[in-house]
């Protein structure tokens, strides 16, 4: 006896199985923004992007268990960093901000070491290199 209903018809529709690959750490369904492969021979775990399509002996996981990732004792972790992601200010970059914002932040002070020969327009606040601050014509 023939059944009517094709292989297609009889499947039953799930909402288990999703297209988003999920962290591979156990009650975490967080998607997955990274791939975990280790090296045995060389005593190193190499976190890198998400790879193209999972492999049986690698490890997606999210981006909370991507950053706090620690290898054992004697093994090295090895960061590969996703080009396509925006760069993280440094440290240089934070100082540099901070030292504008001080600057600025002393108008008086930046006007006097400056007024040497050059006309001081009323409206100039502060300068740093080809950069002015200017009042606002409000006030």
């Amino acid at each position: 006896m023939e059944s009517r209903r094709g292989p297609l018809r009889s499947a039953v529709p799930s909402n288990v199985v999703s297209p988003v690959r999920r962290c591979s750490r156990t009650a975490c369904g967080r998607p997955a923004v990274a791939t975990l492969t280790y090296v045995y021979a060389d005593s190193t775990a190499v976190l890198g992007p998400l790879a193209t399509y999972a492999e049986p002996h690698c490890y997606d996981l999210c981006a909370e268990h991507s950053e706090r990732l620690t290898a054992p004792r004697g093994w090295e972790v090895v960061r590969l960093l996703d080009s396509s992601a925006p760069a993280r200010p440094s440290g240089d970059d934070l100082e540099a901000l901070a030292n504008a914002v001080r600057e600025a932040a002393r108008p008086q002070e930046r006007a006097a070491r400056a007024g040497g020969g050059r006309a001081a327009d009323p409206m100039e606040v502060a300068r740093r290199g080809h950069l002015r601050v200017l009042r606002s014509p409000d006030n």
